[in-house]
């Protein structure tokens, strides 16, 4: 195919839009001390371990510790809210939800929100079957890639943005990230791209082996999406009380409640903007 590249949209189970249920969902926080707090609408999808449900339908994961204990300490308690992720800018230009979280990259989209954050730092690399001969991204190069839809993977990949990545014959993007490992996995593709965490997390949770390679393809922060035009100043109020929880050890207890050693998440000087 020389250097012509396919790049095809799956759209999983039709589209996200229309499949996936409106879930509005509270945090199982104790309601007696969020009473009078006032309710922030957040934009997110399915990515454990930053954001699923749990068994009786709460909120649950490490965006959902950190927002809402970062939330109450500005007077607001979180309402979080499945959407399709490719939906997030239309639904923040219409009021519908007052910002957009859940393992969201600010690195590279700076200019496209008004950010709180960053409160993490997570890498972006890249995974292969175990047994695949693909050692390093050189051995990339002709092979396809699997990401999700509208991540910095994809923008990476597509943009060319990462020097070191070579030339891919197709990008194949996903609506829903859960659907990269068992591709990976069922041969459909050579590899995946996407949050380290996520990966992890998937082998976890399903009893599966991935091999992640050593290189990141990006380090990046994570934060807190607002439309550009809301002038509220809760990003502002809200990215204080991040850089308070860093301070006084609350974000390294929160976060070591899911990773043994919370200290590389929390290196957001090295990806600040």
């Amino acid at each position: 195919m020389g250097s012509k590249k396919l790049i095809a949209l799956i759209v999983v189970s039709t589209l996200l839009a229309f499949t996936l249920p409106a879930c509005v969902f509270s945090s199982s926080n104790d309601p007696s001390k969020s009473t009078e707090l006032k309710t922030l609408v957040i934009g997110t999808d399915p990515y454990p371990p930053f954001v699923s449900d749990d068994a009786d339908g709460n909120a649950s994961g490490i965006d959902v510790d950190i927002l809402t204990e970062a939330l109450g300490r500005i007077g607001y308690k979180p309402e979080f809210k499945y959407i399709a992720w490719q939906k997030k800018n239309e639904l923040l230009a219409t009021g519908e939800l007052d910002c957009v979280a859940g393992c969201f990259s600010m690195t590279g989209r700076e200019a496209d929100y008004r950010w709180a954050g960053p409160y993490m730092k997570s890498r972006q690399v890249v995974a292969v079957e175990p047994s695949s001969s693909i050692a390093s991204f050189a051995d990339l190069e002709g092979k396809s890639i699997a990401v999700q839809s509208t991540t910095k993977p994809e923008g990476i990949l597509l943009n060319h943005t990462n020097p070191d990545m070579p030339e891919v014959v197709n990008v194949f993007s996903f609506s829903d990230r859960s659907c990269l490992i068992p591709a990976l996995l069922k041969g459909s593709v050579d590899a995946i791209a996407a949050h380290e965490t996520s990966i992890v997390q998937y082998e976890q949770d399903y009893g599966v082996d991935v091999r992640i390679l050593d290189e990141s393809l990006l380090d990046v922060g994570l934060g807190c999406a607002f439309d550009l035009n809301d002038h509220r100043d809760i990003d502002v109020e809200l990215s204080g009380a991040f850089e308070d929880m860093i301070e006084d050890g609350t974000m390294y207890e929160i976060i070591s409640r899911y990773f043994e050693d919370p200290s590389p998440f929390l290196q957001v000087g090295d990806v600040r903007g």
